[in-house]
C-alpha cells in the first residue's frame, strides 16, 4: 500500500483544517476519500468533491472506505467513536483533547494497547514547533540545571460571549467537560508536561462562569508542586484582554523565558546551589550571560502530524505525539477543576473514577440555561496560540 485512506469525523472549525490540507496535498500518501458530520447539511459540498459523505462517525467506521480515521468531534464523542474505529481495525487520530476525562482516557488507550498493530496518534501540533522543542531540550538535556519554578500565564485567549453562544454544546458539563482548560489550553498543558513533566500534586482556584454566562471554568490559577521539588504556577483565563503568553522555567543553571515570540535564556556561570554552598559575600550573585535563541515558526504543525501519523502507518515511522501521551494533559485538565472544586490540594497520579463521578454528578444537576444564537463566521486559524 503506498498511500492511506483517511476519513475524518466533525467538519467544525478544526475538522475544515485538516479537510483542506488534505485536499490541498499538504499530507504526501494521505488521501481523504471519506467525511462524516452530524449537521447533514455540511456534507453536500464534499461529495461534490468526490468524496464520501456519512451521518455518522459510526457509519463512517463501518464503511469500508477508509484505512485510518481523523476524531474532530466534541470531546465525548472522542472515546467512544475511538474505541469502536480501533475495534474495527481502522488507525485512529484523535483531535485534543483524547477523552473529556481520564477514565475515559484510561479505557481509550487500553483498546489501543489491545491492537498494538493500529497506530494510535493525537494532535498535539506544539510538539512540533521550535520553540517548545528548544525548552525541551532545555530542560532535558540539563542545561537549565535542577528545575526550580515553572510558569506559564496564557491568559491570552479571550472569548467574547458571541464563541459560547455558536453552539450548544461549548462551555458545558455535558458537552465538552470543562471550560478553558480542557478546550483552550490542552495544547500547553501537553507541552507543559511533555516539556518539564507532570507535577506531583496541585491546587487551584477557578471562576466558574466568572466572566461569561456559562456553567464551567473560565479562570484558572494552578499552583503546583513537583516530585523533584520544583514548584510552578499555571494562570489561563478567556476573560482578560490583553493577555499574556509567559512560560518561564527556572533552574539552578539558568532561567528561560519564552513571551511575545521571543525566547531568551540567561545562563548562571556557576550553578545557584553551588555559587550558595562555596561564596563568601551573601549578597553577590554568580554572573550571567543572556542569549536570545532564533526561533522560528512550524510550517503548518497540523499538516506535519497528519503526515507523521500516514508515515507511522506506511512505514512504521516513530509518532511525535502517541495517543497514550494524551492523556497527561486531559489528567491536568481534570485535576484542576477538581482542586477548584473541592478547595484543596489533590496528589496526582489523580483518582479518575473520583473525578468521573463528579463529572457525572455535575451533569446530571446542571440548571444552566444555555443560550445559543447565530454568529458571524471567523477564521478560526487565527485563534490558534504559540
Amino acid at each position: 500500500m503506498n498511500h492511506t485512506r483517511i476519513g475524518i469525523v466533525g467538519l467544525g472549525n478544526i475538522g475544515q483544517i485538516h479537510v483542506n490540507n488534505l485536499l490541498e496535498g499538504k499530507v504526501k500518501r494521505g488521501v481523504l476519500t471519506a467525511v462524516a458530520d452530524a449537521f447533514p447539511d455540511k456534507l453536500p459540498e464534499y461529495e461534490a468533491k468526490g468524496i464520501k459523505i456519512y451521518e455518522s462517525g459510526e457509519a463512517l467506521i463501518d464503511s469500508g472506505e477508509i484505512d485510518a480515521i481523523v476524531i474532530a468531534t466534541p470531546h465525548f464523542q472522542h472515546t467512544t467513536l475511538g474505541i469502536a474505529a480501533l475495534k474495527a481495525g481502522l488507525h485512529v487520530m484523535v483531535e485534543k483533547p483524547i477523552s473529556a476525562h481520564k477514565a475515559d482516557a484510561e479505557r481509550l488507550i487500553a483498546t489501543a494497547e489491545a491492537r498494538p498493530e493500529l497506530i494510535f496518534s493525537g494532535m498535539f501540533q506544539m510538539r512540533v514547533e521550535p520553540r517548545y522543542q528548544k525548552l525541551r531540550e532545555l530542560v532535558q538535556t540539563g542545561e537549565l540545571g535542577n528545575l526550580i519554578r515553572i510558569i506559564w500565564i496564557m491568559t491570552d485567549w479571550f472569548r467574547a460571549e458571541a464563541y459560547y453562544q455558536s453552539s450548544d454544546w461549548r462551555a458545558t458539563w455535558k458537552g465538552e467537560g470543562g471550560g478553558v482548560l480542557l478546550n483552550q489550553c490542552l495544547h500547553q498543558l501537553d507541552a507543559l508536561q511533555w516539556i518539564v513533566g507532570m507535577p506531583s500534586r496541585v491546587q487551584s482556584h477557578i471562576g466558574i462562569g466568572r466572566h461569561h454566562d456559562i456553567e464551567v471554568e473560565d479562570d484558572v490559577t494552578c499552583y503546583m508542586e513537583f516530585a523533584d521539588g520544583a514548584t510552578g504556577s499555571f494562570i489561563t483565563s478567556t476573560g482578560e484582554t490583553p493577555g499574556s503568553n509567559r512560560f518561564e522555567i527556572a533552574g539552578t543553571k539558568g532561567r528561560a523565558v519564552l513571551e511575545n515570540d521571543r525566547l531568551i535564556v540567561t545562563r548562571n556561570e556557576v550553578a545557584s546551589d553551588e555559587w550558595s554552598r562555596t561564596s563568601k559575600i551573601g549578597f553577590q550573585q554568580p554572573e550571567t550571560t543572556v542569549e536570545e535563541i532564533p526561533i522560528p515558526g512550524a510550517d503548518n504543525a497540523h499538516a506535519q502530524l497528519i503526515a507523521n501519523f500516514v508515515n507511522a502507518i506506511l512505514d512504521g515511522e516513530t509518532l511525535i505525539a502517541p495517543g497514550a501521551s494524551g492523556i497527561g494533559s486531559v489528567e491536568l485538565a481534570n485535576v484542576m477543576v477538581y482542586s477548584g472544586l473541592l478547595g484543596h490540594a489533590i496528589d496526582l497520579p489523580m483518582d479518575s473514577a473520583a473525578w468521573e463521578s463528579k463529572l457525572n454528578e455535575l451533569i446530571a444537576n446542571s440548571t444552566h440555561e444555555k443560550k445559543v444564537v447565530e454568529v458571524s463566521s471567523e477564521d478560526f486559524a487565527a485563534s490558534f496560540r504559540k
